[in-house]
């Protein structure tokens, strides 16, 4: 499921009983690390507002003194942290897009339903599903390159399967122009291209993202937030002719990006990345080391942190159309309003406590070169 909105404040404070009589206030923070001995609720079988895996995920985070209460109200509680990101006016806008999901789902047909579950044998390159089967960081690293940090590239797609990937997009388009169905656009800045959670997608994409993408995030990117991905955001992107040309510098609504080209032919369309950076310094400068540029090859994968600046050049022929997966961390979300320090992944930050240190550090050789001068002096 996907968390729509972005990081909110002010959400009032109220207090959940607990199992034994007393009030937890839902102001308490949560652990800035997991509880890894605790077997988390499960939550499928409630009515909620959230995905049941997000609640499952976060609930390892809530302080020590509602671990023990019952689920209902360990429920409550996480609800009241999670609303802070979904204030009543997004709820409600929420609630109409799931009505408007349903009746895409109600009504469109899908062309290749062995789509709709995911398949690991038909879907992803030998290589990749043997690596994600081994789980280990020597396994990942064996089909990968890392050209940039922080940025990983590897195949994943059989050609095939992105072939009936792109079949079922054209197929969902044609459903639209003939229905004459106003439908959204993945997010602000593209034009093109379609969600694919809303015409039935979203369990495959889950799957994805549980399966293949967490244990990689996990080793990868856990400063970010990647062991504890609870919800994305899947849709595709379309350029060339008739479609969108190229995307602005920008940062993605995600702590795990996958970006995979799925084809067709196509020219130009190459990705820039600038650098990762904080809300703070997200506009700063680039630094020489932090440049580095992408050319999409059919099946293959870009795995980068969403805060990884970049953009995309002109597709200058020919039509380009690539899967995104926005993986999110609800729980790294939350503990990031604490937090203040990013030195571990943005690098205006990392630049900023290096600085920092090599002041303290020449500070303390002048004190003590001055010490030294004033004992000689009085000796």
């Amino acid at each position: 499921m996907s968390l729509h909105g972005s990081d909110r404040r002010g959400a009032p404070s109220t207090g959940i009983a607990g199992g034994n009589g007393t009030v937890a206030a839902a102001s308490q923070r949560l652990r800035l690390n997991p509880n890894k001995e605790h077997k988390p609720d499960g939550y499928e079988d409630m009515q909620l507002d959230f995905s049941p895996n997000i609640f499952s995920s976060l609930e390892r985070y809530l302080p020590p003194s509602m671990l023990n209460v019952p689920r209902d109200d360990k429920a409550k509680f996480m609800r009241e942290i999670l609303l802070k990101y979904l204030p009543l006016g997004e709820r409600n806008r929420a609630q109409k897009h799931r009505e408007y999901r349903q009746k895409i789902i109600e009504n469109y047909q899908p062309l290749h339903r062995e789509l709709y579950s995911i398949n690991p044998a038909t879907f992803f390159v030998p290589t990749f599903l043997k690596a994600i089967n081994d789980n280990t960081e020597q396994s990942f690293r064996s089909i990968m390159s890392e050209p940039s940090p922080g940025i990983f590239i590897f195949d994943i797609f059989q050609p095939h399967f992105c072939e009936l990937l792109l079949a079922e997009i054209e197929n969902f388009e044609q459903w639209v122009t003939e229905t004459k169905f106003r439908i959204m656009r993945p997010n602000t800045m593209n034009k093109f291209g379609a969600v694919l959670d809303d015409f039935g997608l979203e369990t495959m994409l889950d799957k994805l993202m549980e399966g293949f993408i967490h244990p990689l995030s996990r080793v990868f990117f856990a400063d970010v937030g990647g062991s504890t991905l609870d919800s994305h955001h899947g849709f595709v992107v379309e350029y060339g002719k008739d479609r969108d040309v190229d995307l602005g510098f920008h940062v993605d609504d995600s702590e795990v990006t996958l970006n995979v080209c799925l084809g067709k032919q196509f020219s130009g369309g190459e990705l820039f990345f600038r650098g990762t950076r904080c809300e703070k310094h997200v506009n700063t400068g680039t630094h020489s080391e932090e440049i580095f540029d992408y050319c999409h090859v059919l099946g293959r994968a870009v795995l980068h942190r969403g805060r990884h600046r970049h953009g995309a050049r002109a597709t200058t022929s020919g039509h380009r159309v690539n899967l995104l997966l926005w993986c999110r961390s609800s729980v790294f979300r939350e503990m990031r309003r604490y937090q203040k320090d990013f030195s571990g992944w943005c690098g205006e930050c990392n630049r900023e406590k290096k600085e920092r240190q090599r002041s303290t550090i020449a500070a303390t050789r002048l004190v003590s070169l001055y010490v030294i001068q004033m004992f000689h002096a009085c000796a």
